[in-house]
């Protein structure tokens, strides 16, 4: 293909993966999908590999392909859809649902659609199904391999109605489960079009051009290599080694620590994804997000360790927290192997809250300050890293649930100094007007995100309920009238400056 075709065909398949993002947030019923946009679509060839994807939550997005790739051995015939949540199967924890629908043109097997959505319940030991005090997989709900949730076009109402006994809120569960069937039919309905008219040669045309322009911009850093190590709350460790090394990239995780007793282990498809995530940060924006941007990268992960888990291991807070941490190690070691002019360190943290009882359950993550880069301020009270949310509304979140804000504000200072200011976190505190479960599953309540080049750190969380300060990971049984507050990091500072160590 001309490059004008190639770039005619790569905005036309970006669209429709957008497309069908825009189906599933409009049709979505629970807040955390239609609100937040906790959701992701990509598109996929024969073979389970990527060749388009939406702007959506980059921890989806990198570990979906796994996913993919196992919903494929089950052989989905046209007018199928199969779930999955397994984070042993490519997932990333078990709250996020992934529909994989086969696409066929005159009979042949040209690709796949793929949505994966946060539900905001999947049972487990508390509301939300994000236990900060799980040590098993089994606390977490329900573990679902690779099923036909959609047969022939007929739905699989003996799995379904399996499925929405063992989660709280089966309704709103219901509900979400069509919208991402929809928005699946509408990526296929797309996606055949598109096949019809062109044919398939843009797949591997956009993987091969994806491929090309990664090694190029790869090439233009400094070869060399480089280590880090990042300690979560709580003790585990993460350490990468970054190697450059002409057009490829090697990153190695020995050192890392074992299998983590509570939940902090993440799915070696979420790291992947963790790494995937910086290459897109040091490449340039126009290279194509699918299966060739990350071709020339080799990722080394110690199996039985934090970063590749074996079942039954809790992994609840690996996707939310440790991907975070996993993106703060490589980049520092990246820093350290080129000295390229990298970015502070964000919040580092998602800063997960979830508050329920048998009859609501609210989950949410809540922005924080982003780390300050040579040319700029860091950004107040964004999602940084793996996660590329948006915010619960205010009115949105006292209209469905037993909750009432009454701060949401910008946490002034709390960015590191320097000749670039770290983004401040946010302050926001709600009113439980129900008795209920309240659990926190966050990071950086002791370890800062970190300045650059003499830049100063973003100041730590704080998780206070009735103003007294809990722990990192913690769940609280609360009476109605209780007070809670989450205080999100900031983001660090770059280059030395008066105020770079205030």
């Amino acid at each position: 293909m001309n490059p004008v075709e190639l770039e005619v065909a790569r905005n036309r398949l970006e669209g429709i993966a957008e497309e069908v993002g825009d189906v599933l947030v409009s049709t979505a019923y629970s807040p955390n999908i239609k609100e937040r946009r906790d959701c992701s679509a990509a598109l996929f060839d024969a073979e389970a590999q990527c060749f388009a994807q939406a702007a959506h939550i980059p921890v989806h997005l990198g570990a979906m392909p796994a996913s993919v790739e196992r919903a494929a051995h089950l052989k989905p015939e046209e007018g199928d859809v199969v779930g999955v949540n397994d984070p042993f199967a490519g997932g990333t924890h078990l709250p996020d649902v992934t529909l994989v629908s086969p696409v066929f043109v005159e009979g042949e097997h040209v690709g796949y659609v793929a949505t994966r959505a946060h539900h905001a319940d999947v049972g487990g030991t508390v509301p939300g199904s994000m236990p900060a005090d799980s040590t098993s997989i089994h606390d977490e709900g329900l573990r679902v391999p690779p099923v036909r949730l959609v047969e022939g076009g007929e739905s699989n109402e003996a799995f379904l109605e399996t499925f929405l006994a063992n989660v709280r809120g089966p309704d709103e569960r219901r509900a979400d489960l069509r919208a991402q069937v929809s928005a699946n039919e509408r990526g296929v309905e797309r996606l055949s079009e598109y096949v019809e008219k062109n044919g398939t040669q843009a797949f591997d045309a956009l993987i091969e051009y994806a491929e090309k322009r990664a090694r190029d911009e790869l090439s233009g850093l400094a070869d060399g290599a480089g280590e880090a190590t990042e300690r979560m709350d709580g003790g585990p460790r993460i350490e990468a080694t970054v190697e450059v090394d002409g057009d490829e990239l090697e990153v190695d995780f020995s050192g890392t620590s074992e299998t983590h007793d509570g939940n902090l282990n993440a799915p070696r498809a979420v790291a992947e994804s963790a790494v995937a995530f910086v290459v897109r940060c040091v490449t340039s924006d126009d290279v194509p997000a699918n299966s060739g941007s990350v071709a020339p990268v080799e990722v080394r992960i110690p199996e039985g360790s934090l970063l590749d888990p074996e079942p039954p291991a809790a992994v609840a807070g690996g996707n939310v927290e440790t991907s975070q941490r996993v993106v703060d190690a490589v980049v520092e070691a990246l820093r350290e192997a080129t000295n390229a002019p990298l970015p502070s360190q964000g919040q580092g943290t998602m800063n997960s809250v979830t508050v329920g009882n048998d009859g609501f359950s609210h989950y949410e993550t809540v922005g924080g300050g982003a780390g300050a880069t040579p040319e700029r301020d860091g950004t107040d009270g964004v999602h940084v890293g793996m996660t590329n949310t948006l915010n619960t509304p205010v009115e949105a979140l006292e209209r469905e649930y037993p909750l009432r804000v009454e701060k949401y504000a910008v946490r002034d200072g709390s960015g590191g100094g320097g000749a670039q200011v770290g983004g401040d976190g946010i302050v926001r505190r709600f009113i439980v007007l129900e008795d209920a479960s309240v659990s926190f599953l966050t990071d950086r309540r002791e370890g800062a995100p970190k300045g650059a080049e003499g830049g100063g750190n973003g100041d730590t969380g704080v998780n206070l309920v009735d103003g007294e300060e809990v722990g990192a990971r913690a769940v609280v049984e609360v009476e109605e009238g209780t007070s809670v507050e989450v205080r999100t990091p900031g983001g660090g500072g770059y280059g030395g400056g008066e105020d770079a160590n205030d």
